[in-house]
This record gives structure tokens, sequence and C-alpha cells, in this order.
């Protein structure tokens, strides 16, 4: 078997992955991160239709370069912000998110994380994301195997996406 051969993996029922990752790679969200929620979520079109159902689209998202965002809005608190005292919208001020725990729903992106997905060579690619290796207190503090569980990280809908890349920001 090929070194490419051995990090596919299947995710999905006919839905493969070529993992870039360690195998060895645990995450776990960790209390008081909130780190992935400082930034602009990116929506695929059926996150917005999923959003639509459940908040108010003209309060909760914006426009930037042509693609659907969750606003990140100022909020009146020191913890569970960026540097610039932003975060998404639905971050509560617990540090919490308010579509996870009262919709029991995450839009795709969220769910990603701290993993990054491209397509190349017709193959979904999935790796750490850069960034999350500075930022993210979750990776490797657990027992929780990423590879393991790569069908919680990376839903179905990005093997349908014409451009599933997950680094693009607000």
């Amino acid at each position: 078997m090929s070194a490419d051969a051995t990090r596919r993996v299947e995710v999905h029922p006919g839905r493969e992955a070529v993992v870039e990752f360690d195998p060895d790679l645990t995450f776990e969200c960790v209390d008081d991160c909130t780190w992935c929620c400082h930034h602009g979520v990116l929506l695929y079109d059926r996150d917005l239709l999923e959003l639509a159902r459940r908040a108010n689209l003209a309060e909760t998202t914006t426009d930037f370069r042509g693609e659907k965002f969750v606003t990140r809005e100022e909020k009146a608190r020191d913890d569970h912000v960026g540097d610039d005292g932003h975060a998404c919208a639905f971050l509560r001020e617990d540090g919490l998110c308010t579509l996870h725990l009262e919709e029991d729903w995450k839009p795709t992106r969220c769910s990603v994380f701290p993993l990054g997905v491209w397509l190349e060579g017709g193959d979904l690619h999935v790796d750490v994301r850069e960034s999350a290796h500075d930022h993210c207190d979750g990776l490797n503090v657990s027992e929780r195997r990423v590879i393991d569980n790569l069908e919680a990280f990376l839903p179905e809908l990005l093997w349908e996406l014409e451009n599933p890349d997950s680094d693009r920001r607000l």
C-alpha cells in the first residue's frame, strides 16, 4: 500500500478524506478558550438556510467579498472576545455557543475547527490549521483522537462544495 493510500480515511460511506495530520492528534474543546469564536464564521449555502430557521439573518450575517459570514459583534466584556473586543454574534457571555446549546446545530465551519479542509486533485484534504497550533488550547489535551472521530468534524456537505477551502477569513 502506498503512503498516500494509508492517509485516506473513509469518513462517511463513499466519502474519503486525505489526512495530512498526525493520526495520534487529539482534540477536545476546553473551557474558557473560545479562540475559534473570535473570527468570522463562513456560511456555506446550506448553513445559511439552516441558520435562517434559527435566527434573523439581517441581524446575524454580513456579506464580505461575495460570501456570507456570521457577524462578529462588539461584546461589552473582557472575556471570550478577540483582541478587538469582538466575537461571533452567537457566543454567549459564559463562552458557550447559543446555536450549539440551544439549537443543537453548528455551521459547517464550526464543526471543522481546528481542522482546515481544501480540494486538491479532486480529493478532500484535511490538516490542522496552522493558527490552531498557536492559539487553540484543545489540541492534545484529551484521549479523543481526531482521526477516529472525523465524521464529527467533517460534515458530508464538504464533499459537495465547489470550494470547501476553510481558510477564508472575514
